[in-house]
């Protein structure tokens, strides 16, 4: 009888507690349990930085060590860009010169603190790619074909690659809630949107007047391109980016959030050769363009400071 009516309560309470997940279980041991914890599902209790960037950050450290490479070769071989004009050879080198100095070194190490979960190091990482990959479209496309051509055309490959993934591999949600000041959200959107128009304005006085009189831009000319490929790829993507991005942060979407940081480090990356350059001309015996100095230093360096101030607003747990 006794038998009888304890299987009848334990089939009883098996039964009930099917019916209610969230009721105490009857442990073995015979003590009193703890009801079991919901799992969070809060945006911002998820990490930013799926496991699926691992892949891209590894294959993007191994770009940088290509880069390095070639970058090394460009400066040391003469004959790498012998075919230059004397208007374009100051360029190439000092984009060798940033890419061998700055540009590698900090995608190295952001790459690494990215691989450890920094969601402030990974953004930064996607603005150098986004850098590089702008830089080696140049490269492979407008530099005579020789030896470092398959070297380029790989780092272009490798790093395109790598920032579609690293892009994909984001939370834009969970990044958005990481974000802690409104203001500094606000102030980068407005810089992004009247930087982009002002490099707009800027290339189109220089096409449209030669457009309209059946003519060559003066840059095409001096550096013997059929096209300038900086005109191109600003006016074709990366400027309409920029105010697409500053309208994305103005309007609180996810996407502009993830975009924010990486755009402004390129925008910062790019100016940074444009600096050297002048010194690269005064090196060699040439006359040295020291004009873009003052606006482009200016630019730069607000640009940094705007960056900074960004990147502290980044509040969240980094990715176990």
């Amino acid at each position: 009888m006794c038998f009888a009516q304890l299987r009848g309560i334990v089939v009883w309470r098996c039964v009930w507690v099917d019916s209610h997940p969230d009721a105490y279980v009857l442990k073995p041991t015979g003590k009193s349990t703890a009801t079991a914890k919901p799992e969070a599902t809060d945006t911002a209790a998820r990490s930013p930085i799926s496991d699926r960037a691992e892949l891209w950050l590894w294959l993007s450290i191994a770009a940088a060590v290509l880069a390095i490479v070639g970058s090394v070769i460009g400066l040391a071989v003469d004959r790498i860009y012998a075919d230059l004009t004397p208007a374009f050879l100051p360029q190439a080198l000092a984009q060798d010169i940033v890419n061998l100095a700055l540009v590698s070194p900090a995608w190295l190490i952001l790459a690494t603190l990215a691989l450890r979960g920094s969601l402030r190091a990974y953004l930064l990482w996607l603005g150098v790619l986004t850098f590089t990959a702008y830089n080696y479209v140049i490269y492979a496309f407008s530099i005579p074909f020789g030896p470092l051509f398959l070297p380029w055309v790989a780092v272009l490959g490798l790093t395109i690659y790598a920032l579609i993934g690293g892009v994909e591999a984001l939370d834009c949600g969970a990044v958005k809630t990481c974000f802690n000041s409104r203001r500094a959200v606000t102030v980068v959107a407005w810089l992004l949107i009247v930087t982009a128009i002002l490099f707009a304005l800027l290339w189109l006085s220089e096409d449209l007047p030669a457009l309209v009189a059946g003519a060559r831009p003066q840059s095409i000319v001096d550096m013997a391109l059929p096209t300038n490929p900086v005109h191109v790829l600003d006016l074709g993507f990366f400027l309409p980016l920029g105010i697409a991005t500053g309208v994305l942060l103005l309007r609180r979407k996810p996407l502009g959030y993830s975009l924010a940081a990486p755009f402004i480090v390129f925008i910062v990356l790019t100016g940074i050769p444009i600096l050297v350059t002048p010194v690269v001309q005064a090196a060699r015996g040439q006359t040295a363009a020291w004009g873009v100095v003052v606006p482009i230093g200016t630019l730069t360096v607000i640009l940094l400071g705007v960056l900074a101030w960004l990147t502290s607003t980044i509040r969240c747990a980094p990715r176990s």
